[in-house]
């Protein structure tokens, strides 16, 4: 009786152990491990992203820059993979089996049982083969998005490009982003990414064992609908972009047009550019790789990144601030006999020997030793030590927006240099340093350093007689058609209206009248107002730089021009500034065809480009790539 009663007490062990076990298993299986469930789920039902098609962005005119083409992710999971034809699914999407093994593995890294991305944006042509056959691949499918695409391959700089997030970026945007989604890199697509980029919807799709699609999951009740980005209307022209472009085809250098009356930017050209086509689809990597190793730097912003001495036009700045301070006046002269002579020793030499010229002459024929007086009586002849007069200078010039960004609705500008009192105390090793240690900055040489936007803004102040809008390159936003604040606020650059009529006068005389230094550059039955400007160069040719506004009354448009290692402004900056202002306000070119095909013609580069052949490193290709390092304006 009592081994009846051991042996019972045996078997309800062994089943309750047994009861116990299992419990813990389920419990295993349902609560802690998400093994069965992601297997279950992606068996029986399938979360697709559906990814917002990013804004539309416009030209001025409403005329397309970049809009969105569709293309396809091969998605896979690696768990529900079955043996098949490994060749032909190679050959259908131009992979080989090595580039295969490599994705699979890390798929199979990231989640045997979550979906990933096998390859990234095949062609609408490509998965319409890819696509008969996808059930004969269990495990793939294929998820929809669309990428960028830009229909006359222009302004590649102001429009910038987007990219794969990386995880850092996903930690960075609380939830928003994950694995796969797209973001704006460069130019505007990141300038305005929270409102290009949209919201991203989920469709639950019902699939079979084969892996087709069979429906909304509950009639798509637990969906959610993906929302477009903003469209954004730019300030830019596209026909003046394009102009500015060609023009500067083999040379390196920035055309800036501003709009005075409200701070648009009509063209935005950095040369040499890029196709911004390259930085789309499964070659976009390669691509990268052979513009950032380009010698002539394509994907450097030059209009907002690149900081020259403004050479003479930085007179214009020079004569407002002087007259503002009451030094001098539009009938003060002084004679040039062929330079300036300064402290002991010091020669600043002139152009020509220009004899007693007062200052309207001394913008219409850049006069060098004009400016030497001038300077030093706003330095040294200010009432006070000369460190200080200093001070009030630079605050006067900083106020034209030199020497700090002027907050351009794009990343990487730069804010240029405008040297401090302390920068010069500290070179000197004393305070007791007056103008003659300083000359060079009378005529725009020495330690400025200018942006081409910078310089153009300069061109809008003087084009409104003293006050500019914030430079922008987005005019309007959505369907509302919003426009930023900050953007419709004048900003005074201090100097009295009544002080630039006789600069007008002067650089009206530097391009129409035959003794000014941008003759050549007058355009019939316009009246653009400019200053020329050779700025000198210690790593080789002296810079080309022509700043201009047109017409006289009533501005429509502002325009800095920079061609570097080209030689005197006159020759080549002046006259593609005066095609420019032609095209926009004429909205046609009149002048011979000769005048233009010379400016595009000139190969001013210091070197040629070459074109770089190698093997793909990626092995998505059984083939040598040929990579054109050459970029557009190189052509």
């Amino acid at each position: 009786m009592n081994s009846f009663f051991a042996r019972k007490f045996v078997v309800q062990g062994i089943f309750i152990a047994i009861t116990i076990i299992l419990l813990m298993r389920l419990f295993y299986i349902q609560v802690i491990s998400d093994e069965y469930i992601l297997s279950a789920e992606n068996n029986v039902i399938r979360r697709l992203p559906i990814y917002p098609a990013r804004g539309v962005i416009l030209d001025r005119n409403e005329n397309i820059l970049v809009q969105n083409e569709p293309v396809y992710d091969l998605m896979v999971i690696p768990r529900e993979v079955k043996p098949f034809d490994t060749i032909e699914f190679c050959n259908l999407i131009g992979i080989d089996k090595k580039g295969f093994d490599r994705r699979f593995k890390k798929a199979r890294s990231y989640s045997p049982y979550k979906a990933s991305i096998f390859e990234k944006q095949l062609s609408v042509q490509i998965y319409a083969s890819f696509q008969e056959k996808l059930s004969n691949f269990p495990g793939f499918f294929v998820q929809n998005r669309t990428v960028r695409r830009y229909p006359d391959s222009i302004a590649a700089h102001f429009l910038g490009y987007i990219g794969e997030v990386n995880q850092k970026v996903i930690e960075n945007s609380k939830g928003f982003y994950s694995q796969g989604d797209y973001h704006g890199i460069t130019g505007i697509e990141k300038s305005y990414e929270e409102l290009l980029r949209g919201q991203r919807g989920v469709q639950n799709l019902m699939v079979d064992a084969l892996n087709r699609p069979k429906g909304n999951y509950a009639d798509g009740k637990y969906d959610t609908v993906a929302v477009a980005g903003e469209h954004m209307i730019s300030s830019l022209d596209k026909d003046l972009q394009k102009l500015g472009e060609q023009l500067m085809k083999n040379k390196i250098g920035s055309i800036v047009a501003i709009e005075p009356s409200t701070g648009e930017i009509l063209s935005f050209v950095s040369s040499p550019g890029y196709d911004p086509n390259l930085m789309v689809g499964r070659q976009r990597g390669n691509n990268y790789m052979a513009l950032l190793n380009d010698t002539y730097k394509p994907m450097f912003v030059r209009p907002i990144q690149a900081e020259y001495p403004p050479g003479s036009i930085f007179k214009v700045v020079n004569a407002l601030v002087a007259q503002q301070f009451g030094l001098i006046n539009e009938n003060t002269y002084f004679f040039c006999p062929g330079g300036y002579r300064y402290g002991r020793q010091g020669f600043m030499g002139c152009t020509h020997v220009h004899g007693s010229i007062g200052l309207k002459g001394s913008i219409t024929e850049s006069c060098n030793t004009y400016y030497g007086y001038t300077y030093a009586r706003m330095i040294d002849q200010a009432g006070m030590r000369p460190v200080n007069a200093y001070k009030k200078w630079r605050a006067a010039v900083s106020a034209f927006g030199i020497g700090t960004a002027l907050g351009i609705d794009l990343p990487g500008e730069r804010n240029g240099l405008l040297p401090t009192s302390d920068f010069y105390t500290k070179r000197f090793k004393n305070d007791r340093w007056g103008s003659a240690f300083t000359i060079s900055l009378s005529i725009g040489q020495g330690e400025l350093g200018i942006t081409p936007l910078q310089m153009a803004n300069v061109m809008a102040i003087v084009a409104n007689r003293g006050f500019f809008y914030k430079p922008h390159l987005i005019k309007a936003i959505g369907d509302e058609n919003v426009i930023k604040e900050e953007f419709l606020k004048k900003n005074s650059a201090g100097i009295d209206p009544a002080y630039f009529d006789v600069i007008i006068d002067g650089m009206s005389a530097v391009v129409n009248q035959p003794s000014g230094t941008a003759w050549y550059s007058r355009i019939p039955e316009i009246e653009m107002c400019g200053k020329t400007g050779t700025v000198q160069n210690p790593h080789g040719k002296d810079h080309s730089v022509f700043v201009a506004f047109a017409p006289r009354e009533n501005p429509k448009i502002a325009i800095a021009v920079v061609v570097e290692n080209a030689g005197f402004g006159a020759t080549w900056s002046a006259p593609i500034a005066s095609l420019m202002v032609e095209k926009y306000i004429n909205k046609k070119i009149s002048r011979p065809k000769a005048y233009m095909d010379r400016l595009i013609d000139a190969n001013l580069l210091p070197g040629s480009a070459k074109v770089i052949r190698k093997q793909d490193s990626d092995s998505t290709r059984n083939k040598t790539v040929l990579t054109e390092a050459r970029v557009k304006s190189n052509e």
